[in-house]
């Protein structure tokens, strides 16, 4: 995964990224005063000319407020900084930047809010380490109370640029914009919410740079994963497509929507084993999928003898009885590619490296909030520890398999440390069956024969656009009907090659 546009860049590494641009002969003024450039001109861009307070830092970030500042009151804004140090004791290029300034500095006690239409935080940005107090969190909050619009640089004040948590206290920026690359915090909750519009500027940092310091973690979208998205060519047949099942449990309607799922997402055949006296009822929806009894291990033995079904899915609709662990150790000792989520999860609660164990191939497991905590109940003993896109890390590399944390800002993590962080997610998508769709959409991919990191983010976002574009009202049978015209958008973009 190389796409520039899409990584996601640590606040180290995104200190790295100005370092080697100005090793590569980019002033670091030239940087600074583009970045300033950058928020003025946003700020231009939504809101008519009005009295702007600006609230500077010691840093950078403080520098950055100083251009913008200059450069809305040369177009004619009435600026007011409010320093949290005087401009004397701001060192580097973001001292010279506050030489610049001509216009009114004021200290944090001295604010009146009386006339005030528009707030520029500019006080720490992503690198802050320790919690937003004393006057900084004061004229937050002030401005906050009096429902200011509050433009934020880098991050709003408070929000970590590598987790998206909040030290302390963080604003509601109406808008955000930051540099270069975004950070994970623009994308992880609950950083996103509270950085509203985000906008990432250009400022001069060559993509080169990005060669050094390898990112390895992305925005989720289709130039990740694009070129290795399965196209049919005009020798296809169903086999090549890929034959993909699925053990139904007793409750049907998650293993049909995984099975609908996993059809229009392009399996060339989709069989369900189920239990017995429900055949009938998985057959009802749709006569494409293949329904067979499968009464004991013997019957799932004898059904997975066939090479031919390359993808399997455990665990939608399973419950909670003690055939699934036996049900998940069978499919997973075929060592074909294997996607484990909810009740296939759920059944090695507390013992994750017994699962891990038994994992010989692809695999993708894709655990919600519940089912994570639930196979790593004791996080300290675990060595899970720290924010979620780490915890996902964490647990892909202990596993060996791809981890799909699901929610607003669902992690794709591979244990080879890559993650991908996914925010097309609407609001309506909190329905029941969504996540069975979603197993069934990374099933049909690696049915497909789509690597298996490659098709979970592929899924996750497809997912997410599908239900985008339904309606309001969405339910979890219309995330695959909304696949067909994206597919056909998709495909677009590259050349058959499968």
């Amino acid at each position: 995964m190389k796409a520039g546009p899409l990584a996601l860049l640590t606040t180290a590494q995104m200190y790295a990224a100005d370092r080697a641009a100005m090793a590569g002969g980019v002033p670091g003024l030239d940087l600074m005063e583009a970045a300033g450039r950058a928020v003025a001109e946003a700020i231009r861009r939504r809101w008519p000319p009005g009295p702007v307070l600006v609230l500077a830092g010691p840093g950078n970030n403080g520098g950055d407020g100083y251009v913008a500042a200059r450069l809305l009151a040369a177009a004619g804004w009435p600026v007011t900084i409010a320093a949290l140090v005087p401009p004397g004791e701001l060192k580097g290029d973001a001292a010279v930047m506050a030489a610049r300034w001509a216009g009114p500095v004021i200290g944090f006690d001295d604010i009146d809010w009386s006339g005030i239409g528009l707030v520029i935080d500019a006080l720490f940005g992503a690198g802050l380490s320790k919690p937003v107090d004393g006057l900084a969190r004061a004229a937050l909050e002030a401005a906050g109370a009096r429902g200011l619009p509050i433009i934020a640089v880098d991050v709003p004040s408070g929000v970590s640029g590598d987790t998206g948590e909040v030290l302390g206290y963080a604003p509601q920026a109406a808008l955000t914009v930051s540099f270069f690359c975004a950070k994970p915090g623009h994308l992880l909750l609950p950083g996103r919410d509270l950085c509203g519009t985000v906008e990432i500027a250009p400022i001069g940092i060559p993509e080169s740079v990005l060669d050094d310091i390898a990112p390895a973690c992305w925005r989720n979208g289709p130039a990740l994963w694009l070129d290795s998205l399965p196209v049919p060519r005009g020798d296809t047949h169903k086999y090549h497509r890929g034959h993909a099942l699925i053990l139904g449990g007793p409750m049907t309607g998650a293993g049909r929507l995984a099975a609908q799922a996993a059809r229009r997402i392009g399996a060339g055949l989709v069989s369900l084993a189920v239990p017995p006296g429900t055949a009938d009822i998985y057959a009802a929806d749709h006569p494409g999928a293949i329904v067979q009894e499968c009464p004991d291990r013997e019957a799932l033995a004898d059904i997975l003898r066939d090479p031919r079904r390359n993808a399997l899915l455990a665990g939608p609709g399973a419950g909670q009885g003690a055939e699934v662990r036996p049900a998940v150790s069978a499919v997973l000792e075929t060592g074909r590619a294997t996607v484990l989520d909810a009740d296939a999860i759920s059944a090695f609660a507390g013992e994750a490296a017994a699962l891990a164990a038994l994992i010989k191939g692809p695999c993708v497991l894709t655990p919600h909030d519940g089912e994570f905590a639930r196979l790593f109940p004791d996080l300290m003993g675990e060595g899970l520890v720290g924010d979620r896109l780490s915890r996902a890390r964490q647990a892909a590399r202990m596993l060996g398999a791809v981890l799909v944390l699901k929610g607003s800002d669902t992690v794709i993590a591979a244990p080879d440390g890559r993650a991908v962080i996914n925010d097309n997610a609407p609001a309506d998508m909190a329905t029941a069956g969504a996540g069975d769709v979603l197993a069934g959409l990374v099933l049909g991919l690696l049915a497909q024969r789509m690597p298996a990191f490659e098709a979970a983010a592929a899924a996750v976002w497809l997912h997410g656009a599908a239900a985008g574009i339904a309606p309001a009202g969405l339910i979890a049978e219309d995330i695959p009907d909304r696949l067909p015209g994206l597919l056909q958008r998709l495909r677009r973009n590259r050349a058959p090659g499968f």
